[in-house]
């Protein structure tokens, strides 16, 4: 499985990545929303993305509307966020995420994440 990490907190990807390449996942990562797009359009196929919601250039709201927009249906989407509003869950929800994690998280909350988007992963 391969799975494309977009946030602009380099710690976030390294804490991520270290995560998922355990669970014996292959990642690639990404800045900001534009460059996660430009991968995903320039790549080869993505079966997950791990988006952070506030980041500059393209936000992941506007990276997970367009990533819909263009036929990408295959990518599960899981936003890692901060933002923990009701309102922010309806409209990333709406715009096609598959789930979203609040960040601060851990490994079993990531875990039990993919486990409810049906990502089937080695366990940590």
């Amino acid at each position: 499985m391969r799975a494309l990490i977009v946030d602009d907190s380099r710690f976030v990807r390294s804490f991520l990545r270290g995560l998922l390449e355990r669970r014996g996942m292959e990642c690639e990562e990404a800045g900001d929303g534009q460059a996660a797009l430009d991968r995903i359009r320039s790549s080869e196929s993505f079966d997950l993305a791990l988006v952070d919601w506030n980041m500059p250039v393209m936000n992941g709201l506007e990276l997970v509307e367009q990533v819909r927009a263009e036929g990408y249906r295959d990518i599960k989407v899981l936003m890692v966020t901060t933002e923990a509003e009701d309102d922010y869950i309806v409209r990333a929800l709406d715009a096609g995420v598959d789930e979203y994690l609040m960040k601060p998280f851990d490994d079993a909350a990531l875990g039990d994440k993919l486990a409810m988007m049906g990502v089937e992963i080695a366990a940590s």
